[in-house]
């Protein structure tokens, strides 16, 4: 009754160690690069807001709102 048990089928296609590594490398390499992009682009903005705020600050920019005025 077992002697037949299997025959025809095929093994499953297991996933060799050196395959997994590649795909674990593959997405730390993409994880770096989006997280790269998302930090250079959040960096330019604060970056903006900080120059806006100190241009504001000292007089180059008039204040957004006239009530909303920055004294030293």
């Amino acid at each position: 009754m077992n002697k037949d048990w299997g025959e025809g089928i095929e093994p499953p296609d297991f996933t060799t160690k050196e395959e997994v590594r590649g795909m674990i490398d593959d997405a730390i390499r993409r994880h770096n690069r989006n997280a790269g992009m998302i930090s250079t682009f959040v960096g330019f903005f604060i970056l903006g807001l900080f120059s806006e705020g100190l241009l504001r600050l000292i007089g180059v920019i008039p204040p957004l709102l006239p009530w909303l005025q920055i004294k030293l």
